[in-house]
This record gives C-alpha cells, structure tokens and sequence, in this order.
C-alpha cells in the first residue's frame, strides 16, 4: 500500500481495526512534499489522530467544527507558511470557498479518505457530505493521489466506493476480517433481564476499560447511573449532551480516569484506545457492519477481548424505527431516501439472523463479508460456550456483590487484572507491569494525553518481557521508536531498575 501510493498510485484498503490503516497514509506523508490531507468524519477521531502524531513527533493539525473562525483562519496561516505535514479536515469543510482557495495554491501530493464507506448509500453510515470529496479533487489544479480506508465494506460498498470517488485503477487490498483476540457471545434474553446480565457482564469483567453501546439517549443515562450505583466508574456519551459534557465523557474515558462509557453509536468512530477490554452491547446493532465495527474498539493492542451482545425481540422494533426515521433531514430525493432505508432494512433483517442463527457466530460475521471462515473458530459462544462469561446473575431486586479491587505495594487498586491473560501469556511479572502501567499514567496526565498514547499495554507487556536496561534494549520492545525513546525511555528504564533492585 505504501508503495504503491508513494509511487502515484490510488488506493483502496479494506483492513479491520486496529490493523494499521493510519500508518499507511501517515508514513508515506512524511516522504512526500507538501501537506497530506486526510478527510475525516468525527471530531473526535481527527483529535485523537493528531494527538497521536503529535507525539511522535510529525507536525499535524485539524479543520473542523469544534475551531473559532480565528483559530481556522490561525491553522491555515500556518499551514500556507509549511508548518503542517498533515492536517484533518471535516468533509462539510471542502466546500468552504476559504478552504478551497488554500488548497488550490497548495501542494497536496496525498488525499486519504478515512471510513470511506460513508460516502456509499449502500453502506451502514452514509453521509451525503463525503460525496463532496469528488467535487473537490476536480477543483484542484493538479489531481493528488486518492487512498481509501476504511475497516466495514461488502464488495458492493467496495465498488461503490471506488466508482463515487473516481479511483484510477486503485491498488484493492482487502486484509481480512477475521480479529483473532476478540471473543464473540450473544445472549438472547428479555428486556427485562438486560439490566442484571449487564451487571454480571461488568461484574466478571471488573478492572478492565470497556465501551457499553444502547441504543437510545435515555437508556444510556439509565444504565450510566445503573452502573455507577454498583461500583462501577461509568461516564455517558451521547449527541443529546452538551458539547463539554459529552468532551469531558470522552476524556475521563480516554484517560482512563473512568474504566466504562455508555454510549449512543454516536462515540467511537476512529477512538484509538488500545486497551478497551470488552464492549458489550446493551441493544442489537442496526447491521453487521455497525456491530464489527464497534466491537473492534476492543482489543486494539492484540491482547484478548470479549465482545457480548445482549439481544432481545424489542430490538427489531427499535432499530426498525430509527429506519423509518432516517434521512429525513438530508439533501436526497423521496425515491434515493426510501432505497436507502429499503438497504438499511436489509442489513438489519441480517443483523437480526446473526444475533439469532446457530453455527460459528464468527463464521456468519465473516461469511457475510466474504470470507471463507473455519467451522470451528474455537473463540465464540457457539463453538466454546464453556468458555462464555459465567452468569452469576443477582435476583431482580438484589444488589450485585461488590467484589474488592486488587490493591498494589501502594494500596491503589491496580488494573492488571484486566490483563491478567496476556500477562500470564507473555510470562510478565504483574507487579512490574503495574510500576510502569502507573508511571504511564502519571505522565499521560501530566501531558494532558491519554495513557495509550504514551505505551499501549501491548508495548509494556512486551517492556516488561524483555526488561531493557540500555537505551538500544529499549529500541527493540514493539512500539518504541526514536521519538518515544527520546520522550520516555530514560523514565521507564530507571522503573525497571528500580523493580530490579527490589
């Protein structure tokens, strides 16, 4: 991929979370002169991309709603005067005639298109802003190179994709769908036992950072305060709050200052979190290509996850209503609109066979996107129930028994326990692996960063794996590089020392 785009040529990625999309527009950035733009859907996602490049060292800036006009003006000086290597934009920004100007007296070598399925009508989030994108390639004096990225596309999304942003003979790369470390389990209950199995859920899986998806505003609220009530530190996210309740939602989870959020499927696109544990989903997704792409967000260091969905017939009918309500206030014809909802109706009735089938439930998932799976994947509640979350489920009116965080040296609850299969994996000291997951943290609040920003758990796994006591031994555990080197390695050698010494 990178190749091929340093080399002039289109193209089209279709690759799972977590498996490196970004790197793929990012490295080639940093080769090529002049500023690489990449269109992007979310706030959020363009915040936590730049943050993250930030870090590492490459100049990078965003364009988008949450910027004053003087702090948009501010970021296009700067980036006329070659400050910027990359800078996110808002698809609803390229039609601004401001912006449009400054990327027309600009050298723009690289265009990527991050989550391109929304500029499919067939895809699961469609938005009409993303078919700008074409309109504004063709204003430009000289045409760049396209990449398209994005980790949910049937073939039919893939090619209308690649006809609707006018890809020239693109370089397809479709990786695979298939996420090893995530555990797939669907419950099929009633609504009136979600709240219980959700608090098992919560309850087994205590100690870990995890997403809970509902499907509506007022339930997320409910089981926000739901789990709160028994000890669990859940924050809400939804698009009801208001802008800075639901910023600082987002970043007491990012921070990991709370380990849970509720969410609407309003929180997640493009949230680089590594060390989510578990997602579980209190409502049935409207497709399957929602679902995989929410449960994704789980398990983003390799480390294993689970994934469970709580359904129950109600569902249906609420996601059903969404559909007859969709598109109402978008910029398409009645007939465009009632083809779009009759697709989305589609994807729904396949949603609702995965959740109630039988067979290897990652077989469905994956044969719905084209691939041929085994028929035993050995890593779902259909193929190992036995190895599904036990259902220790309180009596409707009894209280969950709060079971006593593990403390460390310091008496802090440590948070390895979420961790405890990949440490005990990677034949890790845990109480290493405390030191420097608590070092990680002191430095990320300080930077005002998320703490996978600094390390993921991944790289302190392998860290403390390897137990580098040089700077040269510290370049070779897995996502340390020269910058992070520079920024951290001194720090995380003299903790190893130090544990070394004890």
């Amino acid at each position: 991929m990178i190749d091929a785009i340093l080399a002039g040529r289109d193209v089209l990625g279709i690759m799972p979370t977590g498996s490196g999309k970004s790197i793929c527009y990012q490295l080639p950035a940093l080769m090529l002169d002049g500023i690489t733009l990449v269109i992007s859907p979310l706030i959020s996602l363009m915040k936590d991309q730049v943050s993250a490049l930030k870090q590492n060292g490459v100049a990078a800036a965003y364009l988008n709603s949450s910027l004053t006009t003087g702090q948009f003006r501010k970021a296009l000086a700067n980036a006329r005067a070659g400050l910027y290597t990359v800078i996110y934009v808002a698809p609803e920004r390229l039609a601004s005639p401001e912006f449009l100007a400054f990327a027309q007296e600009t050298n723009i070598p690289l265009v990527a298109v991050d989550e391109a399925h929304c500029v499919s009508q067939w895809g699961h989030d469609f938005r009409p802003s993303y078919l700008d994108v074409r309109h504004f390639i063709d204003a430009l004096p000289r045409r760049p190179v396209l990449a398209a990225f994005t980790a949910t596309a049937t073939e039919r999304v893939r090619q209308d994709i690649e006809s609707l942003l006018v890809l020239r003979q693109p370089l397809k790369l479709v990786t695979g769908f298939n996420r090893q470390n995530l555990f797939f389990e669907v419950r099929s209950i009633t609504d009136k036992e979600k709240p219980r199995h959700l608090l098992a859920v919560v309850e087994q899986l205590r100690g870990q950072s995890g997403i809970v998806y509902c499907g509506t505003r007022k339930l997320v609220m409910e089981m926000c305060a739901l789990l709160n009530q028994h000890g669990h530190g859940a924050t809400a996210y939804h698009a009801g709050l208001e802008d800075e309740v639901r910023r600082a939602s987002q970043d007491a989870f990012l921070f990991d200052e709370k380990p849970l959020i509720v969410a609407t499927n309003a929180f997640g696109m493009g949230i680089d979190k590594s060390n989510v544990g578990f997602v579980v989903h209190y409502n049935m997704p409207k497709d399957i290509e929602s679902y995989y792409q929410e449960v994704g967000r789980a398990g983003r260091d390799g480390s294993p996850a689970r994934c469970v969905l709580l359904y129950s017939k109600r569902d249906v009918v609420l996601n059903n209503y969404f559909i007859d309500r969709a598109y109402e206030n978008d910029e398409l014809g009645e007939e465009q609109r009632e083809l779009t909802r009759s697709e989305a109706r589609r994807r729904l009735r396949e949603m609702t066979f995965l959740s109630t089938g039988k067979g290897c439930l990652r077989g469905r998932i994956l044969r719905y996107f084209g691939e041929e799976p085994p028929t035993h994947c050995g890593t779902c509640g259909t193929c190992e129930p036995d190895d599904c979350l036990p259902i220790a489920l309180p009596q409707a009116n009894e209280a969950v028994p709060q079971r006593q965080p593990r403390r460390g040296l310091d008496g802090k609850p440590t948070r390895a326990a979420g961790n405890r299969a990949a440490l005990a994996a990677a034949a890790v000291d845990e109480e290493l692996y405390e030191q420097l997951s608590r070092l990680r943290g002191q430095i990320a609040k300080l930077q005002k960063t998320p703490a996978y920003v600094v390390f993921s758990n991944a790289t302190l796994i392998d860290m403390c794996a390897k137990k580098p006591s040089t700077r040269q031994e510290m370049l070779r555990v897995s996502g340390v590089g020269e910058q992070k080197l520079r920024l951290y390695g001194d720090l995380f050698l003299q903790a190893i020392e130090r544990w070394r010494k004890n």
